[in-house]
């Protein structure tokens, strides 16, 4: 049978496009921007695209065409496809009815961390042998891949709240039906699809709705929106995390920088990690991965051991070049409360004398300003700032709160004649963006190198 994917590039689209390929079906798409690490694991598996959205020959050559939330009418690829009568689905759809209907679903939801917890519970039920199936936003460093096909009973799956089709305006993980559901958090994004927090705590309870009574739902024990959703109705056990007082599952952080922390279950101690991540917010992610292998029959202590060489995944402050004392990473963080948790781990762990930062606004949300005020606080610490000046909106509103020393880029090549000779050994450059930023990574390692080399 032959799939055509209207979106192949993106994270969710291409990891579907990697398990149906797997699965044994024909595998085409389009997309109009396809960049590494996406680009190299969709040519590893021998699957081609076409360049936009221009052209529907492969597309009426499918048996089904599965269409990506990013996909609109008008486009001249939909226009054929629905005059031609040919039959389509939402990604997320295709994905319940032919793959998740094998397995016990473990579904992770919330605004931040939903990648690296999905990672980080997927390895430690592999670790445990228990071979599970994933679908991750991302590409998971242990396993080189974002999904994969497991002989387990287990599918792990990053559960996003975002749309998933045109014609469904359902959140993708309302087609999940977990047995396992962790709530990391939960604040307001997306403002391209909800007016407010309400209308996504609304999702959420219905996302709840259909945990069945013998599962469970995971959460922070102080998360102030996931508490009214859960006052909204609870359908199943609720365990609940916290990084210290009274909680079903809690921890003992003996080191500041977040490297080393004893785990609790209902205030005993059950496991210690000591690991290569640091900063609170990976603790939080692995208590919640924790929890829910536990929940999925793997002790504490086999999870523990298996979080010791847990790998970050790519695009989570992901070290892109650590040459001549430099240390350049690249991180997908782009919401003011992912930023700021990024910034803190790297101050609190002092590996760097000064941190630079290298922004582009790509996402929706940050463009339309939502978050401007918050954005000063998570850059306020920051010895410098870089932004890439938008072609579609003014920055003006953004920046005059900032209180970290900023200039505004007119593009790539301005951010690295700046930063590249500005840095010294000892200090750190952040990148942050949701999109590929045109390879600004590498530009910067490449400039960086032809300085320091021409010192020597």
């Amino acid at each position: 049978m032959h799939l055509h994917i209207l979106g192949l590039g993106g994270t969710f689209m291409s990891a579907l496009a990697l398990l149906a390929r797997d699965a044994g079906y024909k595998v085409t798409g389009s997309d109009e921007s396809c960049y590494p690490p996406v680009s190299d694991l969709l040519a590893a598996k021998g699957i081609s695209w076409i360049e936009g959205y221009d052209d529907a020959t492969l597309a009426l050559e499918a048996d089904l065409v599965i269409v990506g939330n990013a996909i609109k009418r008008g486009m001249p690829v939909l226009e054929a496809i629905i005059d031609a009568g040919k039959n389509y689905t939402s990604g997320p759809q295709w994905l319940a009815e032919n793959i998740l209907i094998k397995y016990k679903v473990i579904a992770v939801a919330g605004t931040h961390g939903k990648t690296t917890t999905t990672s980080m519970i997927a390895w430690i039920l592999d670790s445990a042998g228990l071979n599970p199936a994933f679908l991750i936003g991302g590409v998971a460093t242990d396993f080189n891949t974002s999904s994969r096909l497991g002989k387990g009973e287990w599918f792990v799956i990053e559960a996003d709240e975002y749309d998933s089709a045109f014609f469904d305006k359902r959140p993708k993980f309302m087609h999940y039906r977990p047995r396992i559901a962790v709530l990391n958090n939960l604040e307001f994004d997306h403002a391209d699809i909800y007016s407010d927090l309400a209308a996504i705590q609304q999702q959420f309870h219905y996302l709840l709705r259909t945990i069945p009574s013998s599962g469970v739902a995971i959460k922070p024990r102080d998360d102030k929106a996931l508490n009214g959703v859960l006052a909204r109705g609870e359908y199943s056990r609720v365990e609940e995390l916290a990084l210290s007082g009274k909680a079903t599952w809690s921890v003992d952080i003996l080191d500041d920088s977040g490297s080393s922390f004893k785990v609790l279950h209902h205030g005993t101690a059950v496991a210690q990690v000591d690991w290569s991540l640091i900063g609170r917010f990976n603790i939080e992610n692995a208590l919640a991965a924790v929890a829910a292998s536990f929940n999925a029959g793997v002790s504490p202590q086999q999870a523990a051991w298996a979080l010791a060489c847990f790998n970050p995944v790519k695009r989570r402050m992901e070290v892109k070049s650590n040459r001549h004392g430099i240390t350049v990473y690249d991180d997908f963080a782009h919401h003011p409360t992912a930023i700021s948790k990024t910034v803190d781990a790297l101050k609190q762990s002092g590996r760097h004398q000064r941190i630079f930062a290298v922004m582009e606004f790509a996402s929706y949300t940050m463009r339309t300003g939502v978050h401007a005020g918050e954005m000063a606080g998570a850059l306020a610490p920051l010895d410098g700032v870089y932004v890439l000046e938008p072609k579609d909106f003014n920055l003006a509103n953004f920046v005059s709160t900032w209180s970290c020393p900023y200039k505004i880029c007119k593009n790539n090549e301005e951010i690295v004649c700046e930063v590249a000779g500005l840095v010294a050994p000892g200090d750190a450059i952040l990148v942050m963006s949701n999109r590929g930023f045109d390879g600004i990574h590498q530009q910067l390692v490449d400039s960086i190198n032809t300085i320091y080399m021409g010192k020597s």
